[in-house]
């Protein structure tokens, strides 16, 4: 099933390295591959940080995805987490989701900060047994911090459905990001941080589709995917693009995407040490 909020304007045209996401196929897991607990950090798959702070506790690891699932999504592999332990009552403070940050200085020909701001559409596959209502935010750190959240529907349980979100620089009549707040320094920090909600209590809950100064990742509507050790919840295909539409999914060699992905962290085998992620607030 897809799921599209309709919007004006062209088609995304495509071209060489339009996706804004690293490894949104989920191909590179250089840290591990099998279940491993993720709390606050870059636990399996390289460029998405997993983290829970709540009762419960949640573990990803790296799908291989079979012949079928691979001729609908297109993609031969995904991000799997699974709850370990039930939290059924989040707390006002309490979260769990899965985060990945893009590098301020890749992301200078949005011109957030200018009445020219670019509109961006993101794309992205998923499946779980828990349906309901799910957030995506996006975080504009630099400058003023800015936050968006957006909803979108699982319909089904345990179906692979594509989700494509339209993220307009003025969303919720704001002008925000096309004043000069919203500028993104042209630096190695965090330039956007998109977030895949699967838990988040009322501290960060929000109007829908609205650009706000306050840390609003949610909206109130959010499911408690922690509810159950039944859960689980399924990731790939993951592509952000400048435009109004979603284009078809940009596939990378793999030694370029292995390349981009080490310059955040490089593993070293044999009697070399592990470098950790090597840019900062990557």
């Amino acid at each position: 099933m897809v799921q599209k909020i309709p919007v004006s304007g062209l088609e995304n045209s495509g071209g060489n390295f339009k996706n804004l996401i690293i490894n949104g196929d989920m191909k590179i897991f250089q840290r591990a591959t099998s279940a491993t607990t993720s709390t606050s950090t870059y636990d399996t798959v390289d460029r998405f940080l997993l983290y829970e702070s709540s009762d419960g506790a949640m573990t990803s690891e790296k799908e291989d995805l079979s012949v079928a699932d691979q001729a609908t999504t297109g993609q031969r592999t995904a991000l799997e987490m699974n709850v370990t332990t039930a939290d059924g009552t989040i707390a006002a403070n309490q979260f769990a989701a899965i985060y990945h940050r893009i590098e301020a200085q890749n992301l200078q020909h949005l011109l957030y900060g200018t009445s020219a701001a670019k509109n961006l559409t993101l794309s992205f596959w998923c499946k779980s047994n828990k349906t309901g209502t799910y957030c995506i935010s996006f975080n504009k750190n630099d400058s003023t911090e800015y936050f968006i959240p957006i909803e979108y529907t699982i319909s089904s349980a345990n179906t692979w459905e594509k989700k494509v979100i339209h993220i307009s620089p003025t969303a919720g009549s704001t002008s925000l990001i096309t004043a000069s707040g919203g500028a993104i320094a042209d630096d190695n920090g965090v330039g956007l941080q998109i977030t895949f909600g699967l838990a988040w209590g009322s501290n960060y809950h929000g109007t829908n589709n609205t650009w706000t100064t306050s840390s609003h990742l949610a909206t109130s509507n959010q499911v408690n995917w922690l509810d159950s050790t039944s859960n689980n919840f399924y990731l790939t295909g993951v592509q952000l693009e400048v435009g109004s539409g979603a284009s078809d999914f940009e596939h990378l060699p793999i030694d370029v995407q292995l390349q981009r992905c080490k310059r955040y962290y490089h593993k070293l085998t044999g009697s070399y040490a592990q470098f950790g992620q090597i840019m900062n607030g990557h």
